[in-house]
């Protein structure tokens, strides 16, 4: 069985964000990711981490204004040094709570605009090298242009070939399955092939964004791929509920109760 982490931003929207930490590991979550973790304090994240025994696996570096409608500063040219302040409020995250990867969001740009490219391979850098300063990774998601249109980095393999381009050995992808849906398919070979660069995986039902129990994807298969590769790594749980979150846990019974199941957790 994969190394399941509820997204506390999507999940468990019943209790306050902080209660959330509780409510995972109540439904037996060992791991949690959340998008933005900044409107907590980090000695309360950890506080809640350890007495619930939970890992942080991912979170994201500050996107910038998300509530008047931007997602992300890299691929900004006049916003690096903002970039630059915001990772330093991110490591004071990543050190309370232990986490070991973050996300780098690109932001709103063409990827046609040679000066966004400029700005996104610098921000890239900048950050992958500042990382690696914490032994942290640092994960690039494609996103879909449905849900988040204008979004420069929308293409996995623009993304596959500036890791492998720049070549940095903390720098990795986020392998978002319903993203990868969307925009390619083919997520069984694609997941075969990149798995070497892959740093944390995500998976959502499409084309609902739900439980992944149902609808285009056969999840049964794709963790059991999963295991059969290998991958160690966790799979963050980045879905809307249907209804209430503990309702919707069936999939998550069942991949317990798996003849795989006795894989590390």
């Amino acid at each position: 069985m994969p190394k399941f982490a509820a997204n506390l931003t999507m999940m468990f929207t019943e209790w306050p964000l902080l209660d959330r930490f509780d409510a995972a590991a109540d439904a037996g979550f060992t791991a949690v990711e959340i998008l933005f973790p900044y409107e907590l304090s980090p000695d309360a994240i950890a506080a809640r981490l350890a007495r619930n025994r939970l890992t942080q696996a991912l979170f994201n570096l500050p996107p910038g204004d998300w509530a008047g409608g931007e997602r992300g500063l890299a691929a900004l040219p006049d916003r690096f040094p903002e970039l630059t302040a915001s990772i330093d409020k991110a490591l004071d995250y990543a050190k309370a709570t232990g986490v070991g990867r973050l996300h780098l969001m690109a932001g709103l740009a063409n990827r046609a605009d040679s000066a966004a490219q400029s700005s996104y391979r610098r921000a890239v850098c900048y950050t992958a090298d500042k990382l690696a300063e914490s032994q942290l990774d640092l994960l690039l998601e494609p996103i879909n242009s449905r849900n988040m249109p204008g979004y420069f980095l929308n293409d996995f393999d623009f993304a596959e070939m500036l890791i492998r381009e720049l070549a940095r050995p903390n720098l990795k992808l986020q392998f978002d399955i319903y993203h990868r849906q969307i925009i390619h398919g083919d997520v069984t070979m694609a997941l075969r092939r990149l798995l070497p660069m892959v740093g944390h995986i995500q998976a959502a039902s499409v084309p609902s964004r739900h439980e992944p129990d149902g609808e285009e994807l056969n999840y049964r298969f794709i963790f059991a791929e999963l295991d059969q590769l290998g991958y160690s790594g966790f799979v963050g749980c980045e879905y809307n509920p249907r209804r209430h979150t503990l309702e919707g846990l069936g999939w998550f019974s069942e991949q317990q109760s798996s003849p795989l199941s006795s894989a590390d957790s």
